[in-house]
Formats: C-alpha cells, sequence, structure tokens
C-alpha cells in the first residue's frame, strides 16, 4: 500500500507493507482520513505516535470498507463500511482498526463525512457529556468553534437542549455557525460577555483561559481539549475558580488505554449516531485533497479561518 509519510519533517506519499489484522481487527480501505492539528504537530516532532500504530504515518480517523477481518472478530464483515478514531496511520490507502472501536457509517453518509467524523464528534462528546456533564438547559461556550471539533461541539450541545454561545473570530464563518446552531457567534470578547456558562469547550489554549474561568456560572466546567492558537501555558485566578467552585479538567483520546477508546466509541455509537442519522447534526467538509498532494491540505488546515474539516481521499478516487 501507499501512506503519507513523515521523514525529516516532510510529507512523502511512499510504499509501505500492507497491514495485517489481529485477532480482533479490521483491515479497512482507506476512503476518507480527516486531518486534525494532531497531524501537523506530529508532522513536527511534537505529537509522537503511541506505541503500536506506525510512527511516520499520520492520521487519527477515518473511513472505509472492511476487506480483512482477524480470527475472532465479530463485528463486521469484509465490505462493511466502518469509521473509527485511531492512533494513526490512517493516511493511507489502507489502515487497521481494532472492531472495539470502530462504527459502522449511516447510510447516505459520503465517505469525506465519514472520514471526518470519528476525531471530532467523539472528542466533543467525551469532553462535554462524559466529563463536563452537560445536561439540557446548561449554557455552553465553545470556543474556536468554527474547527472541526467546533462544529461538533456547538451542533451536540445544541440537540442536547442546551443554549450555545460560539466564539468565532472570522465574521465569515459566524453566520454558517449559528446555522449548525449556535444561539450566538461572535468574536471571543464579546462571547465571554454573554455568560455566565455552565460549561465551556475550550479550543484555544491558554491565552483564552483565564477570560473563560471568569465567564463561568457557580459549578461551571471547562475541558481543555485543544491549545494550538493560544499556547499550552496559562496564568490563572485561583481566587476566581474557588469562588465558582468551578472545575477545569483537559483531555486527549489518542494514548488513552484500548478499552477506554472503545468506551468511548460506544457513547458515540448510542448517543451521537442517531442524531447523525436523523440529519440532525451534520459533518461540515471544507475541503478534500487527495493523498499525493497531502503537504497542501496541511498548508490550507494551517492558514485557519475555515469551517470544518479537511479530508484526504485516495488519489484515484479523488474528483
Amino acid at each position: 500500500m501507499r501512506a503519507v509519510t513523515i521523514v525529516d519533517g516532510k510529507l512523502v506519499w511512499t510504499d509501505h507493507p500492507d497491514p495485517v489484522a489481529g485477532d480482533y481487527e479490521i483491515v479497512v480501505a482507506v476512503r476518507g482520513a480527516g486531518l486534525n492539528a494532531a497531524d501537523l504537530m506530529q508532522r513536527l516532532g511534537f505529537y509522537p505516535a503511541p506505541a503500536g500504530v506506525p510512527a511516520d504515518i499520520p492520521g487519527l480517523e477515518l473511513a472505509g470498507e472492511v476487506v480483512a477481518v482477524g480470527a475472532k472478530a465479530e463485528r463486521f464483515a469484509v465490505g462493511d463500511r466502518v469509521m473509527a478514531v485511531v492512533g494513526g496511520g490512517a493516511q493511507a490507502e489502507m489502515a487497521v482498526i481494532d472492531e472495539r472501536c470502530a462504527l459502522a457509517v449511516p447510510d447516505g453518509l459520503s465517505w469525506e463525512e465519514a472520514g471526518g467524523f470519528p476525531e471530532a464528534f467523539s472528542t466533543a462528546h467525551d469532553a462535554m457529556f462524559t466529563q463536563a456533564g452537560l445536561a439540557m438547559g446548561n449554557r455552553v461556550l465553545v470556543t474556536a468553534a468554527a474547527g472541526g471539533v467546533g462544529t461538533a461541539g456547538v451542533q451536540l450541545a445544541a440537540a442536547a437542549g442546551a443554549t450555545v454561545v460560539a466564539s468565532v473570530r472570522s465574521a465569515d464563518r459566524r453566520p454558517d455557525v449559528v446555522a449548525l446552531g449556535a444561539t450566538a457567534a461572535v468574536d471571543p470578547e464579546e462571547a465571554l460577555a454573554l455568560g455566565p456558562f455552565d460549561v465551556a469547550l475550550e479550543l484555544v489554549g491558554g491565552s483564552s483561559l483565564p477570560g473563560v474561568l471568569n465567564a463561568l456560572s457557580v459549578g461551571g466546567r471547562i475541558v481543555v481539549i485543544g491549545v494550538h492558537g493560544g499556547g499550552g501555558r496559562a496564568e490563572l485566578d485561583l481566587l476566581a475558580l474557588m469562588h465558582r467552585r468551578a472545575r477545569i479538567s483537559a483531555s486527549t483520546l489518542r494514548a488513552r488505554p484500548l478499552l477506554e477508546k472503545a468506551s468511548v466509541a460506544g457513547a458515540v455509537g448510542a448517543h451521537v449516531l442517531p442524531h447523525l442519522e436523523a440529519g440532525r447534526i451534520r459533518v461540515p467538509v471544507c475541503a478534500t485533497f487527495p493523498m499525493d498532494r497531502a503537504d497542501d491540505a496541511y498548508e490550507l488546515f494551517a492558514t485557519g479561518g475555515k469551517l470544518g474539516k479537511i479530508v484526504l481521499v485516495p488519489p484515484d478516487s479523488a474528483g
């Protein structure tokens, strides 16, 4: 098979051995692989792949057709359409998935949409519902709300009956985010003024966190899942944290143990896929690129100002 390969910080489309399924694994012919900030960080050498996944093939999410199953794999058969969050190796013609982490692709969902679904919606659902306990009637702030995880967070919170304020720097993207379910999509300072918030999905990082803390309600919860726009350090007013009886947590999916990843996938399958199948949520796709033009996709991702996902597809399927 061929794969996007990191060689001395550059992306090369080159040959690799075909993957082989272990007992509980499936081999998938990849039809779409979403691009994420973690891929850019890995390319720069700041986010190495965990043990057991390809160290030089980026990609944390994919969708495709099952082409082989392991000896003990029972959930899927050859020809099934599946999608999943993986530890790496998604930006390739073929990839291996543990079947416990895979989800069936709903009928009617395009490969590009399916390839951009798993990481964004799994991350947003796990952060807001499992960690922050978001409930109907809560007021929610989503920072950097026009990106992949941001658009997922806005839609999931709105579908759960929350009131959602979206922080969006690009004025051009704000009407699109409102169309996804936000009550308001405004610049960051104006968003903070619309508090207090019960839950904040923090995607910017250190420069954003102090202001978000001050915009929390009593008992409010912040979940940090991105530091790409505001740095990895913040100076916080601990008295404000104490007075609000607030909680700050943080999360990544990539390095979690297999069974924890399977639990996240199970929650998404039970609580998010029904919304996707019913059309209550969608996967906004900003652009698609053939995998042999991954450099162009990474460059577009780094420019910012986009709405939703950038997805890589096999060269022979690109329009």
